[in-house]
């Protein structure tokens, strides 16, 4: 082990992307803890900032403004990104329970998930939108826009709650759907605002001046303000309040008090009333010390407080300081959160409010003010510095390691074995593949329950066997997610050759660490990887694990065949057309997420194209008549179309408009983040014929873009395209397209010609 490498020997895991979370994770990124691996599981990948919602649906501000790229924070911070919804706890062994991946270990967890309105009332969870999550705020959002622009005649919009979110939110909808003329403050066509309060006034919380301004606004904006109207039913074509009225309505939007999600309770954590994790003033939970919570899904027990993003933001600098003091057993200092706070609300045009306490004021310089605040928030978590992927990291200050008894106890991790001796130990790989549950098949004879030294498989009478092997380092953080990527990549070989996957060997390279970080690792490594091969039908029948310096996993694959139907890459014929079954972009998409330089939803998609199958995609191209076929892997869409017309002895038309592109490939593309085989693959541009003409295309580039767990790319009869690609669709591959065409052979070296 080089001097730079620090075993992992805690773990931390922050569940919820909320206003806290994202400081920490700035601090951690600015001032990392040898030692301590950091865990994000986080449902979205943009994590809104709640400042800025309303400025969002009123126009005044784009996606990107209004939202955190939780994703690209957690790579600047070092962190692990796991994309998910966590569904509980299990505190006795410490894990956290998320809804599609295994447990996440723990030594220490910081729960930060934020609140969600409460909808007792009969008919509010069907009929009504809350105003949390927000992401499902906006998606609406988008839907009732287009519903007003297609509307003949004005709807009718109710919000249920007059508290600051309500009537912000109110005013910001009604903005952006009311353009107002020279003669009027609010269209006739536009729809009508309704807005219901259980209280006697507006804005509860507040001061009688700010009250009273609001007041003022709604009455100015034509909005009906029903106050002390309970509302006890909501339908589908409007709301019913206690008073019996029933009051027409097209949309309800749920604006009114907040309330937890039910899974703290369950896990067994010490919660309030409302289920809000009751914590004391350095933020860790009252029942147990290794939980902390922070924003509006924690109830500090000696200072209660409203639900309000300030205190959330507040608590981010405390929270990190005692997290890091836990992780180090040292005492936890006190937090004691401010009394008022001032509150800006905007009131939908580019105005707002301020007030605090007795006192407040208005203006379009109060709304500049905000926007000045809000936008140098975003400014912090969004100027992070580049990370050159060639930088060399400085030492580690080991006097800052976590556990340092852990580390002495641990001190030979310095100088691992080689050899057979840097295998991981027996008993670790026993209790692993003792939890994996590989798909049984009769043809195995000897497999991963056997002792025997090597698998053995029989091949059919009249069947051929089909192998291949593939292996690479990880390409992102979480071992379960790599898992199944690299057992798609790997198939994609058996897949493209119209084989029918039957075993697997593993090969797996796993960080050392102390044996129990190691066995959690690898047994989430190998869980992704089987459910994938159980998927196909492929036993994982054996394999070789050893500690290395990095996470990386390989696939030796066996596969049967009939021989007179297998696809290969020497069938083409002219006048076939190809077909590429997935976008391509991953190569420098993943580069330009090494350098912070890429969005995290375009990661998302990244990896949802690469655990996309192959299989079903194969099965439709053989339907269709193929007469070849390859995956699209690192050698790029160029490389590997070469390799078919050299074995097919024919030319090949691509058309560069017809490529399917993974979104932001062609931003990253064009700012020069390539993969680092990028310019091995680009020798093979003496292939292309017209190379210096199309070599100006923004996306050309792409054409050498090394893959992984790329489509399937298959020449097939011209007659059969058109209901090929509409099958493909069908399958869930929204991205195949046609996208060249088999050519005579040429007399030219250049057997490639590339259509702009």
């Amino acid at each position: 082990m080089n001097d730079l490498q620090v075993p992992v020997l805690k773990d931390l895991v922050l569940v919820g992307g909320g206003h806290s979370h994202v400081i920490v994770l700035k601090r951690l990124g600015m001032d990392p803890i040898p030692g301590v691996r950091v865990t994000v599981i986080a449902r979205d990948v943009d994590t809104p900032y709640s400042g800025m919602l309303p400025g969002l649906i009123a126009g005044h501000y784009q996606f990107n403004d209004v939202h955190i790229d939780l994703a690209r924070l957690s790579m600047f911070s070092g962190a692990r990104f796991y994309h998910d919804d966590v569904v509980g706890l299990d505190l006795a062994h410490r894990r956290v329970l998320c809804r599609h991946r295994p447990p996440v270990s723990y030594d220490v967890v910081s729960i930060d998930i934020g609140a969600t309105p409460i909808q007792r009332v009969e008919g509010a969870a069907a009929h009504a939108v809350p105003i949390k999550p927000i992401t499902t705020l906006v998606s609406r959002w988008k839907r009732l826009r287009e519903r007003v622009r297609r509307q003949v005649g004005g709807l009718k919009i109710g919000v249920v709650g007059a508290g600051a979110a309500g009537i912000e939110l109110t005013l910001a909808i009604q903005h952006a759907l009311a353009v107002p003329s020279s003669s009027a403050r609010v269209r006739k066509d536009v729809p009508a605002f309704h807005l219901f309060s259980s209280t006697e006034t507006v804005l509860p919380t507040h001061g009688r001046l700010a009250r009273a301004k609001f007041s003022r606004v709604l009455q100015e904006r034509g909005i009906q303000v029903h106050l002390g109207r309970r509302v006890v039913a909501v339908y589908s074509d409007g709301i019913k309040t206690e008073d019996g009225v029933l009051h027409p309505l097209d949309e309800v939007i749920w604006a009114t008090e907040a309330g937890a999600q039910p899974w703290p309770r369950s896990a067994g954590l010490d919660v309030d009333d409302g289920g809000f994790i009751t914590v004391d003033d350095t933020l860790r939970s009252t029942s147990h010390p290794d939980v902390f919570a922070a924003g509006d899904i924690a109830a500090m027990v000696n200072h209660p407080r409203e639900k309000a993003g300030v205190f959330a933001v507040r608590q981010g600098l405390p929270l990190e300081a005692n997290l890091r003091r836990a992780l180090h057993g040292r005492p936890l200092q006190p937090f004691r959160p401010q009394c008022t706070f001032l509150s800006l609300i905007s009131t939908g045009d580019r105005y707002a409010v301020a007030s605090r306490g007795g006192w407040a004021v208005e203006g379009r310089w109060v709304w500049q003010w905000k926007d000045w605040i809000d936008r140098r928030f975003m400014r912090r978590f969004s100027e992070l510095p580049d990370m050159d992927a060639s930088q060399t990291a400085s030492a580690p200050d080991l006097s800052q390691l976590v556990a340092l008894d852990t580390v002495e106890a641990f001190s030979s991790s310095a100088m691992r074995c080689g050899g057979c001796g840097s295998k991981v130990g027996a008993t670790v790989l026993e209790r692993v593949v003792s939890r994996l549950k590989p798909v049984g098949r009769e043809d195995v004879i000897v497999g991963l329950e056997s002792a025997d030294d090597a698998a053995v498989e029989q091949v059919p009478p009249g069947m051929v066997a089909v192998r291949t092997v593939d292996a690479f380092r990880a390409i992102v953080d979480d071992p379960y997610m790599f898992g199944r990527i690299t057992a798609h990549h790997c198939l994609g070989d058996i897949y493209a050759m119209g084989a029918e996957p039957s075993t697997a060997l593993a090969i797996a390279t796993v960080p050392v660490a102390p044996e129990e970080k190691m066995e959690q690792l690898l047994e989430e490594l190998l869980a992704g990887a089987v459910e994938v091969l159980n998927e196909a039908g492929a036993a994982l029948v054996g394999g070789h694990t050893k500690e290395g310096f990095e996470m990386e996993l390989g696939l030796a694959l066996s596969g049967i065949a009939d021989p007179s139907r297998l696809l290969r890459k020497s069938g083409m014929r002219p006048g076939d057309r190809l077909i590429l079954t997935k976008p391509i972009g991953t190569g420098t998409l993943f580069a330009a997420h090494m350098r912070l330089r890429a969005k995290g939803r375009w990661i998302d998609e990244a990896v949802h194209s690469m655990t996309l199958s192959n299989l079903e995609a194969s099965a439709c191209v053989r339907r269709h008549g193929a007469t070849a076929c390859t995956d699209v892997t690192g050698f790029g869409v160029v490389g590997h179309l070469l390799e078919m017309t050299r074995a097919s002895r024919v030319d090949a038309t691509l058309s560069l408009p017809s490529i399917p592109l993974l979104a932001g490939a062609a931003e990253t593309a064009r700012a020069g983040l390539l993969s680092s085989l990028q310019p091995q693959n680009v020798r093979l541009c003496r292939a292309v014929a017209n190379h210096d003409a199309v070599r100006v295309a923004p996306a050309y580039p792409l054409l050498f873009d090394p893959q992984t767990a790329g489509g399937l790319l298959a020449s097939v009869p011209a007659e059969q395209v058109e209901s090929c690609l509409k099958d493909l669709h069908a399958l869930g591959y929204p991205d195949a397209a046609e996208v060249g065409v088999v050519a005579p052979r040429s007399d030219l070296d250049a057997k490639i010609t590339v259509e702009m």
